[in-house]
């Protein structure tokens, strides 16, 4: 009898689109490889009733942003006892907080550039938006703005000026409760991936987008970007690359599946700026075209994760009753 596997995709949040389509995707490469799988939008249907009716083997999470990354459905489906793709509920909770994140890895010495968070309720409750000023001399200019809950790069803003920022902060501010502001690095974007665990880090993917500025709309539109898999870095440079982003992973905690994304400077340093632990699963995704620059097409490389979370359910990943 052939596993069911529900693939939890779309919900809500505003990455819904995205998340529709890495769900569709998985559910096409999952049947190729003999799996039941069906897709489950918990915004349409819902998920404790559908997955008690369909008693499926295991979730295959797909799902972006609020809810399928910070650790809420995962909190659910432990307490239904149905195996899941991806990190357990805290290390997504943390690893999607970008606030907190980024002071986990600082403190574990892991390289990420320097920042300052402001939140929304200092603004509201403590009149402290002369604080902005702080800011910007504690971080420096050129800064990147980001809402410190929120996924695909929605919020995003970079600062040249001093004078920008207000904009930037409050932009970020309607994503989440709290806004990043952090040091610009300059240079070469990669991602890397890793499937398994942190000691496997896949090939790195090099990011060029034509606008000059990865943003939604790059990511996500065919041709808006240019990738190199395997990047265009000394081996060297590659290779601390991969070791910083193992490093990230193991600080937070990761595992089946997560991307990191980072910047290596004009020194060839590299910079953890974000990490993921739900990555997109499109046909622009970028940890698909890493899997594929390490010989991994795309049904073996949903079957590879999905094997994670049914090796973890043991017995139940023979069908649960719930």
């Amino acid at each position: 009898m052939n596993e069911t596997v529900a693939v939890l995709a779309g919900g809500r949040a505003p990455e819904r689109e995205v998340s529709l389509r890495s769900g569709h995707r998985i559910v096409a490469a999952l049947r190729s490889r003999g799996f039941d799988a069906f897709l489950l939008d918990p915004a349409e249907r819902s998920l404790v009733e559908s997955l008690s009716a369909a008693r499926v083997s295991a979730c295959y999470i797909a799902l972006h942003g609020k809810d399928g990354e910070d650790g809420t459905v995962q909190r659910v489906l432990e307490l239904l006892e149905v195996p899941y793709t991806g990190s357990a509920p805290f290390s997504c909770q943390v690893t999607f907080d970008k606030v907190l994140a980024k002071e986990a890895l600082d403190a574990a010495g892991v390289a990420t550039p320097a920042w300052a968070t402001v939140q929304g309720a200092a603004l509201r409750d403590l009149a402290a938006g002369a604080i902005l000023g702080h800011v910007s001399r504690r971080v420096g200019l050129p800064a990147v703005v980001k809402p410190s809950r929120a996924g695909s790069a929605m919020g995003l803003s970079f600062v040249e000026r001093e004078v920008d920022l207000p904009n930037a902060v409050m932009s970020a501010l309607s994503f989440s409760d709290a806004a990043v502001i952090e040091r610009r690095v300059v240079g070469t974007e990669v991602a890397v991936g890793m499937i398994g665990s942190p000691e496997e880090p896949l090939p790195l993917v090099e990011i060029v987008p034509k606008s000059g500025v990865f943003d939604y709309a790059s990511r996500y539109t065919a041709g808006a970007t240019e990738y190199f898999a395997p990047a265009r870095l000394r081996p060297e440079v590659a290779g601390a690359c991969q070791e910083e982003a193992a490093h990230a992973f193991r600080t937070l905690g990761l595992r089946d599946v997560s991307r990191a994304d980072l910047m290596v400077d004009r020194d060839g340093r590299p910079w953890v700026v974000d990490v993921n632990v739900s990555p997109g699963m499109t046909d622009t995704s970028l940890l698909p075209m890493a899997a594929r620059a390490a010989g991994i097409e795309f049904p073996e490389l949903c079957e590879r994760v999905l094997r994670l979370a049914l090796d973890r359910g043991g017995s139940k990943s023979r069908g649960t009753s719930l």
